[in-house]
Formats: structure tokens, sequence, C-alpha cells
């Protein structure tokens, strides 16, 4: 087996070039059925196609043939959470934050460049149909056997059954009661797997849609709020393997053997030490003795797990033990698993923004079936799927008239059509001069031995222990004799004509392309990768070939100097510094202190022996805040040689302005609004990204402990404890200053360990005794937003999980939470606790959560808190106060909107009413409580239509 991580594989934000790019999450990936593309879904809310090639191929990852990226997909606006291709090969299925599925289609003429971006897509995908019905996230889709149907589940807790042909929607399942995060078909094609967060595992009939079984056993005590609960069903149809399942109350992380028919888990998975996200099954069946005929005693299957403690273990069903653990080759936590059609290959995806490949060769999964071996055992279950819709299919009809290439041949890189001698020919960039002193870009035909030596790639590589044989490495002699071994195995590449192998693509070596910030202006490119054929003229007014800026003479480069905008500083070079603290400054203005310390000799004794009085940071010569996905760094530079202070804000290799500052620089940030600076002499500065200072420069008295910017918002604690905080667009204080020491200053508060700041300019302020406060300017009072004390009986406190995945993805309350993670409390588990004990914890928990998403304006996570509170009091039966909830969001009966009678229809930037429709749902399903929903929906209903009451 050969493991590897390709460094180029990345989701990251293509605005701005950068060296060393900042990788965001993958969430997902799928192999494409030919084995010839990956698709990956990511934070970006991007979704990007890979050539597999490069990626299991050494020399073609080095010469760049064919090219590693083939595809990038903007149609989602959040983060993509799960793709999945048909089984056909021919469309795309992709889900995402902003709760639509999408169906992409290939199109040869939607090659070209990504807009606004210096990226180029090799080939062309374009959206089909964009499938809407989910009201919250889609975290995950699949295709059932034969492309019939596509199923979707999300965070709204529904089950979308569409038409996998005419893309219409066909069914709504909405039995599960909590975020649906994994779904799975039979291979017969008979039933339909969905697991819950309601910790259930849910089995549905194709037929008729009705729910076949619900298996609750092995997920009773399993974590709250995982990302993914991907499940997976087994080749031979025998078994599901099920994600994020536990034994021992909750203390063993398993993945649960679910048994067809019967639907028990007798079997578990065990070995992995946290939650497991995702299950995969191998989609070839195998032969426990490959010298005996195929048959139920003689089957087994190979499945993959992937969890949160970045570990991917490889599991034969025949052994008790795995045939591969691979331990600390990812930095974070697993997200999805995909197997090639050849099931040699699997690949993993990981939060840490990395993909890894585990390359195995045929000996060491031994016993591997054919398709149509498997084919022919499932046909034991009698099932027939339903027919197609009259005139729709996945098959084009020209695709009889193309001829398709073997794996074997599209692997090695030739192609028949290049020549009578197999000689490979590919197409390259060629510039030559042009008339008016332009370069254009030509598409040349040229022989293998006629491409440019490309520069060597390292490929980040390990070595996985496995009980599995040695490791081997990737060669082309024995990866060919397992192509053709696997060429009878493979499925119907019908599809293959209706677009291009990755081979047949233009090369395109973006590493002899010219760095677009060394040109003092734009560019225009227009790359025809499209004109494969170069016999074609270019005629007709047609334009063809691109045009570019010709900067290789003198004059010329003379010419962009010359019209090049000047700014502050931008002939500065910039330079790489290693921070050093600053034991003495050399240049002190008069009057101010010569250390840090001497600030608390000038604050008084009574600051200076206080415990709550916070640290400044050190003086240090050189602090760097770098823009949030753009590499733009905001940099203040401490000259102890010669006592001068300045400030740059950078852009790639250039600096954008400086300025220079009267006093040492303690703290810098940079927000995509806003720079700013806190000085040793209690001053700040800010800027906006051109230089300008925005307000004047702000006197605050001692020098800063902490300082934080979000957006618009800027924070500054002082060593004495004060807490500022202002919005920079409207220069404005957002409250007045208030103090730290409130909820930090002596028992049985306890230290601060840190702040940060909302968009809205509420602080968060994190303390060492376990709770995390804010301030409330309506009350102005600080109050708790999330307390360690729920976690003793609260059901929905989630401190310990997702405690790896990005804010960007969870939440700002799930955030603060996850920060507050700790081992479970087994002596607590197992303590008495009275009667009422865990509802009381529970409500109080969610009570305290709306009052935080609130406060910190996140109305996804409000809305989330809502549903949830809802829910606990509709199990409990508490009508008191699910009527006085359903009074609160209803408001005065009497209320129109435009009506100014104090009362406000809307909190967190949602409607109350709408609100309150979603809450009666949740009353009108339960049993105690479905009266007080039916009198309130109708109450809503004439209150929505205007109509009169008494």
């Amino acid at each position: 087996m050969h493991f590897t991580k390709p460094s180029w594989v990345i989701h990251k934000d293509s605005a701005k070039s950068d060296q060393n790019p900042k990788r965001l999450s993958i969430f997902s990936v799928h192999v494409h059925p030919d084995g010839s593309r990956i698709a990956t879904g990511g934070l970006d809310a991007k979704i990007r196609i890979w050539s597999t090639k490069p990626i299991l191929s050494t020399a073609a990852e080095e010469s760049g043939k064919p090219p590693k990226s083939l595809c990038t997909l903007t149609m989602h606006t959040g983060p993509v959470l799960t793709v999945r291709w048909a089984h056909s090969g021919r469309w795309l299925a992709s889900g995402s934050d902003d709760e639509t599925v999408m169906v992409w289609d290939h199109d040869p003429n939607a090659r070209g460049k990504v807009w606004g971006t210096d990226e180029i897509n090799i080939e062309g995908w374009k959206p089909l149909k964009r499938l809407q019905g989910h009201s919250s996230d889609v975290t995950d889709v699949a295709w059932s056997p034969g492309d019939r149907y596509l199923a979707s589940v999300g965070l709204d807790s529904a089950v979308m059954i569409w038409c996998g042909f005419t893309l219409e929607r066909l069914r709504k399942l909405n039995q599960h009661q909590g975020f649906v995060k994994g779904v799975c078909w039979d291979p017969v094609g008979e039933f339909l797997a969905t697991q819950s967060d309601d910790r259930t595992v849910k089995i549905w009939k194709t037929t008729d849609w009705s729910l076949e079984a619900e298996v609750k056993k092995p997920f009773e005590d399993s974590p709250g709020s995982t990302f993914f609960r991907r499940l997976s069903w087994s080749p031979d149809g025998a078994h599901i393997t099920a994600s994020n399942a536990t034994n021992n109350k909750g203390y063993v992380f398993i993945a649960a053997v679910i048994t067809r028919n019967s639907w028990t888990s007798e079997i578990s998975l065990v070995g992995h030490e946290n939650t497991v996200e995702v299950a995969s099954y191998n989609p070839h069946i195998f032969l426990r003795n490959p010298a005996v005929p195929v048959s139920t005693s003689n089957i087994c299957s190979v499945v993959a797990l992937g969890a949160d403690d970045r570990s991917v273990s490889v599991w034969q069903t025949k052994s008790a033990r795995p045939l591969v653990v691979a331990k600390e080759v990812f930095e974070r936590q697993i997200m999805d698993l995909s197997w090639s059609w050849d099931g040699l290959t699997l690949y993993a995806a990981s939060s840490d923004g990395t993909l890894g490949v585990f390359n195995f060769e045929a000996a060491e999964l031994e016993g591997i079936a054919t398709h149509a071996d498997q084919e022919q055992y499932l046909a034991k279950f009698g099932f027939t799927l339903p027919p197609l819709p009259e005139g729709y299919s996945h098959v084009p009809k020209h695709d009889t008239a193309i001829p398709i290439q073997s794996q074997s041949q599209q692997m090695n890189g030739f192609d028949g059509r290049n020549g009578s001698h197999g000689v490979e020919k590919v197409n390259i960039l060629v510039a030559k001069r042009a008339p008016k002193d332009k370069k254009r870009l030509n598409l040349i035909p040229t022989s293998s031995a006629a491409v440019p030596s490309s520069k060597s790639i390292p490929t980040a590589g390990a070595s996985v222990s496995a009980s599995a044989p040695p490791k081997s490495t990737l060669n082309g002699a024995v990866r060919e004799q397992h192509i053709k071994a696997s060429q009878s195995q493979s499925p119907n590449l019908s599809y293959s004509g209706s677009f291009p192998h990755p081979n047949e693509q233009p090369f395109v070596d973006s590493r002899d392309t010219w760095n677009r910030n060394d040109v003092g202006q734009p560019m225009d490119l227009d790359v025809p990768i499209d004109a494969l054929d170069t016999s074609v003229s270019v005629a007709k007014g047609k334009r063809k070939m691109s045009s570019i800026i010709d900067l290789t003479t003198e004059e010329s480069n003379l010419n962009a100097k010359a019209i090049k905008a000047r700014t502050l500083g931008g002939d500065r070079p910039v330079e790489v510094h290693v921070p050093k603290e600053i034991s003495s400054w050399a240049k002190v203005p008069q009057g101010q202190p010569k250390g840090l310390v001497d600030w608390f000799a000038r604050a008084g004794s009574e600051t200076e022996n206080s415990p709550s009085a916070l640290i400044p940071p050190p003086l240090l010569t050189y602090l760097c805040s770098e823009l949030e996905g753009s590499g733009d760094v905001f940099e203040a530079r401490n000259v102890e040689e010669d006592g001068t202070t300045d400030v740059a804000f950078v852009s790639g290799k250039q600096t954008q302005w400086l300025d220079y500052l009267p006093s040492p620089a303690l703290a810098v940030k940079v927000t995509s609004f806003f720079c700013a600076v806190a000085m040793n002499d209690g001053s700040v500065n800010v800027y906006s990204h051109t230089g300008r200072r925005l307000m004047p420069t702000l006197s605050l008295g001692l020098p800063c402990s902490i300082m934080e910017g979000s957006k618009t918002s800027l924070m500054v604690i002082t060593v004495n404890g004060q807490l500022h905080s202002w919005n920079i667009k409207k220069q404005t204080a957002n409250f007045p200053p208030v103090s730290v020491k409130t909820v930090s200053g002596s028992p049985p508060n306890a230290f601060l360990v840190s702040a940060a700041v909302r968009e809205n300019g509420v602080p968060i302020v994190n303390c060492s005794n376990g709770v995390v406060y804010s301030y409330d300017p309506m009350l102005a009072s600080w109050v708790k937003l999330a307390d360690r004390w729920w976690a003793e009986g609260s059901d929905f406190w989630q401190g310990r999980q997702r405690g790896n995945s990005t804010t960007a993805s969870r939440g700002i309350m799930a955030s603060i939470e996850g920060s507050m993670a700790g081992t479970p409390n087994e002596g607590a588990a197992e303590k008495h606790r009275p009667k009422w004990w865990s509802t009381a914890l529970t409500l109080g928990h969610l009570e305290t959560r709306l009052h935080s998403t609130k406060l910190l304006d996140s109305p996804q996570e409000y809305r989330q808190a809502m549903l949830m509170y809802a829910k606990k009091i509709a199990d409990e039966g508490f009508r008191g106060k699910g009527e006085e909830l359903v009074k609160e969001l209803f408001g005065p009966v009497y209320w129109r909107p435009g009506r100014e009678d104090g009362w406000n229809p809307s909190v967190s930037g949602l409607s109350k009413r709408d609100l309150l429709k979603d809450v009666l749902s949740v009353f009108a399903r339960s049993k105690t409580l479905t009266s007080l929903a039916t009198h309130w929906q109708d109450i809503l209903k004439r209150a929505t239509s205007d109509e009169a009451f008494i």
C-alpha cells in the first residue's frame, strides 16, 4: 500500500495569490466512476474537480500532464458539505449550507477563465438544475442504483427524494426529530437508510416510502451533535455500517453494523478513540476463499472508517482486526471517504484542508470479485427497479459514434487519434511576436520530446502502519497490470464520449505563467482552451487567441513604470522579520515611561499589586496581523537601534503604504474594513486599507492588554481592565467603557483567559472558571453566555462535539461551547441526581442559549435553539411554558405590519411569527401539546389573512 497527500489539492480564497495559502476545510470527496477525476467540496463554497492521474503517478505529477485542476464550480453561496457523482458519470450532485442541492452537467462550451480569479477551467460543467426544498443546510446526498432516485438530507430534519432523471421532487420524509446528517441506498434498490441527530437510523421502503424499521440501540448514548453521521451499505446488501455509535454508556466509540431484514446491531467495529464521522464500503464484494464460487457463506466486504481522532481504519468483515490503521496522517478530523470503482484506491478528506490517498495492491485486498459477480449475486433478492420516466436516459444518443479509450491507454497518456505511431501529442502555450507590440498565445501540437521539462513537484507522502503486506511504491508496470485486470470489472463507460478524459485536455503549466502582481496594470487573458485543432485558421473576425501586454522590451518596461500609481512607501522592499523581545527602548519622549512595567508604577500601587491587573503584551521588534483569506498583512516594526516605530500595509510583495508612530507599537489588528495599532503611550491609531486615518488618535491613558477586531468593530482592553468597543464605520462607541474586573477580579471569578469581539461590537470574555461572559449594553450588565456547569446535566451540551471544526462552519455559540470542551466525567455520570435534574438543566441551558445567540446576533443558531427548546417543552408536556412561549412570539393580537405599538415583530433578524409557525409545527407532532398547536395555528392563519378578531 502507498499513501500520499497531494499538496496541490487545496480549497482556498483565490481572490489573491499567496505563496503559502491558508487551507480551508474540505468537507466532501467523491471519485468519478471511471476513476479519472475526483470532486471535492469545501468551506470556500466551491466545488473543485481534480485529475487523479497526477495523484497516483509521480511521473504524471512532475510532467503536469494531464492538468491537475480540471474545473472550479462557484454557484453555491455557502460551504459545500457534500458532492456525489451519479453512477452514470454524467451528472454531479452537491449540497451546501445555502440550503440547495445543485445538479451539474458536463458542458464542453463552459471552459475558460473562472470569473474573478486567475484560475482556468480545463473542462466545463454547468448547473443543470437547482433543487430547492430544504430550509436549512444540506448535509448529504446519494444516488440510488441506476440513478433512478436522488436523496438529500439536511439540518431541517427532512429527507427529500428526487427523480434521478426529471429531477422533480417526489417525496418529503419528515419523521426524523433531529438534524439528518447521512444517507445511503441499498445496492439492491429496495431500501434507503438515513441517520440523524435524533440518535436513530431509519430504513425506508422505496416502493411506497414507508418506514420499514428504526434502529436506536447503538446510538442511545452517542454524542449529541457531530459534524456528520455518514453511513454506508455493503455491496452485497447484507449490512449497513453506521457512524457515531457508542458502547459502555457512551465512553467507547464504535461503528455499528446493522444486519438486513432483522435490522439489529450485534456487531461493532471498536478501536477509534473519538467519534466515527463516516463509513464507506469498498464497491466490490470479496470472496473468503477465491477458489470457491460466489455464495452467501463465501462473501465478505471491506469498509473504511474515518473518525474525529484524525485516523482512518480499513476493515475486512471476515476478520476481527482492521487491515489498516492510519494514525497521525491528518491534523484534524476526517470528514469524508470515497473508494474508486476498481476498489484499489481510498480517498480521505479532512477538515485540516488536506486530501489523503491510500493506494492498495490487488494482493493486499485478497479475494476481490468482479462487479459482474456482484450483480449476479444481488439478482437473488428478486427486486426490480421501477421503470425509467418515458423519454429519459443518462446515456447520450451520440456515444456509439465516438470511440472510447481503454483505461490502460488513458492511464499511459496515449491517444490513438494523435498519430499512427502512438506518439503523445499535447498542446502548449507559446508566445509569438505580433503587431502593435503585443504577444498572442498560439496553441501548437508538439511531440512529448519537445515539451520543456517541468520542475520537480514534491509530494507529501507517509508510510502507514498496517497488518497487510509491506508497503510498495507506485510503478507503471504494476499499475498497468492492475488496470488491465480490472477492465472487465469497470462500469458502463458509454458516457465517456460525452466529455474528454483528463489526458485529452490541453496542457497548461501554471508555473510558466507570469505573476499579475509584477505588472502595474491588469492583464487581458482569454486562453482558448477549446481550440484543440490547430489547423483551424483565425479568421472572420473571431478572436481565437488572446493578447497580453508585451513587457519584454526595455521601452515597454519604462512605460509601465511611468504610468504606475505611487503609494506612500511603495518602494520599500518587503523583508522577512524574526520578532525579538526588546528589553530597553532607546528613544523615549519626555514624560513617557521608559518601560512597560513603569506604567504600573504610574497607575499606583493598587493597580500594581492587584491580582486582576492585566499583563500588557511584550514589546517586540516586529508585530503583524494577517487579513484572513487574502494574504494581506498589517505590520509594525519597533527599530531598537534608532528608536523609531513604523506601521505598513503589505499586499503580496508590495508595500501599499506606511506611517511612523511617536511611541512603540504593542499590538496590531487588521479586518476587512480597517487597520489598528495600539501604542505604549496608551493611544490607538485606526487606518483604512489605503492608509487614511479613519478616526482621531484615541487616548486611553494606559497601554492595551488585548486588542481584537471584527469587520467594523474594534475592541481594546487596557492593563487596568477597562474595555472599550467602537464601531469604526459609524465612528461611535458601542457602549461606555466598562471594567472586566467585574467578571475576572476575585474568587469565585478567575483570571481572564482570552477575549474577542463580534461584528455588532459585543465582547466575548473567556475566564478560567469555565464561564464565558459578554456585556449587554441594553441591560448595562455583564451576562453569562455559556457555563461549563450545563455539562452536568443538559441533554444539549455540545462542549466536546465539533471541537475541531471551524467557526465559520458551525456558528459562534457552538464554537464557544466547543472551546470549553473537557473529558467526560465518569464519576459525575454515576452520581445520584434529583428527579428533575436533567430536565431543569436542559431547559436552563437552552433558555441561556436563546439569550446568548440573540445578544451575539447569530440568527441561525437562535432559530436552532428555539426549535430544540420547543421540542424539549413538547416532550415534557409543559403546557404552561409552551403557551407562554407562543404568546411571546405571536405578540399583540391586534398588531399589524406598520403599526407602532412598542412591540418588535422580529428577533435576531427573524420574524417572530415565522418562528412561531415552526414552533407550532413541533408542538403539533407531540402527544401532549397537539391541541395547543391546533388552536394557535388557526389564530395565526387568521392573523396572517388580516381577518377581524373579537
